[in-house]
């Protein structure tokens, strides 16, 4: 697992950050999202797949990964959610490719090639561990710093590891904001409908270990009611849940973020730092998809505390929770404007 920062560090990079100017820049540079180029992209392509998959081994897993573009390139890293995969940058890896960027977009750990090296490792889909893989698998290939971007798990696992090790991120791209849970005030609080009949009873896991797709195609049309993907998109996506332990991630992840399950100890450190919900402070892009049926689109105020550099918040009309598939030319150009505003 990645060394926790250094505190002396962290207050000189916050102290850094970036100018006036540079948060001026940004905006500039986000600006023409707006108006019409807002709109998503009317329905999914699923043709091709992305490949072919390479592997790299960290102190834990055995990542699989898509890569594309130079390899001295500057690097951004792609974030899927659950239940979803690395096909949700389908369209924005060869965008991302043409302006000679290095594009890496992992399989969350249950999902597609990611295995555990270990059986005994405990599986768990806990927020620190995700974000800890972000930056194990950037210690395994060589890469010192990048762009994080995504959504769902992945813009959570993008938020943590943006917060815990700003040094390694040069900008972040976080569809609904800030990320981070706060388990203690879910412990507290009456879960989703969703998170409470399946993911934390037995009767729920039973039911995803029977039918991972058919739980997976229901939230699919729950997120997005606007995307018209086809059968064979969401297809090509669904083998990535066949992971063997896919379920045990999922279950863990749910049950953990509302205090229904311990966490690994390896993350334990991770875990305090992100209970005390730090801010991030590294240049920041949130993005609501207007359309998004699992976090209503808001202006982005009321997580305004918890960013604190420089920050753009824009609504993305039609497009729902799975925003870069749906939205992919946005999308990209959101990491684009981002990558020119930091270098």
């Amino acid at each position: 697992m990645p060394d926790l920062f250094d505190a002396k560090r962290r207050r000189f990079l916050q102290a850094a950050g970036v100018s006036t100017a540079g948060l001026a820049t940004l905006g500039l540079g986000i600006a023409p999202l707006a108006g019409a180029e807002m709109a998503a992209v009317p329905a999914a392509s699923s043709t091709g797949a992305m490949g072919p998959i390479k592997q790299v081994r960290t102190d834990v897993l055995d990542i699989g990964y898509y890569e594309a573009g130079p390899h001295d390139g500057q690097v951004v890293v792609l974030l899927h959610g659950y239940p979803y995969d690395i096909h949700s940058y389908i369209e924005v890896a060869p965008i991302l490719e043409a302006q000679g960027y290095r594009v890496i977009v992992p399989y969350l750990r249950g999902h597609g090639s990611t295995c555990f090296l270990k059986s005994a490792t405990m599986r768990v889909g806990q927020q620190g561990a995700l974000g800890a893989d972000v930056i194990a698998l950037m210690d395994a290939l060589g890469i010192p710093t990048a762009i994080f971007a995504g959504y769902g798990w992945g813009g959570r696992a993008a938020c943590v590891a943006a917060a815990i090790w700003p040094e390694r991120c040069k900008g972040l791209i976080s569809v609904n904001g800030y990320l981070i849970q706060d388990i203690g005030l879910a412990m507290n609080t009456t879960p989703p409908k969703e998170s409470g009949l399946l993911y934390q009873t037995e009767h729920g896991r039973a039911e995803l270990a029977a039918d991972r797709r058919s739980v997976a195609y229901a939230i699919w049309t729950r997120n997005s009611p606007s995307w018209r993907f086809d059968q064979a998109t969401f297809e090509r996506t669904a083998g990535a849940f066949d992971n063997p332990d896919h379920v045990d991630i999922v279950i863990h992840s749910h049950r953990h973020q509302v205090g229904l399950a311990p966490g690994c100890p390896t993350y334990d450190a991770i875990e305090r730092l992100l209970a005390g919900q730090p801010a991030i402070t590294v240049p920041t892009i949130t993005l609501d998809g207007e359309a998004d049926g699992n976090f209503p689109a808001s202006d982005g105020s009321a997580m305004a505390e918890k960013f604190r550099g420089p920050r753009v918040h824009r609504r993305i009309p039609n497009a729902g929770h799975n925003l870069p598939q749906e939205a992919p030319g946005t999308f990209a150009r959101a990491v684009v404007a981002l990558m020119k505003a930091v270098s």
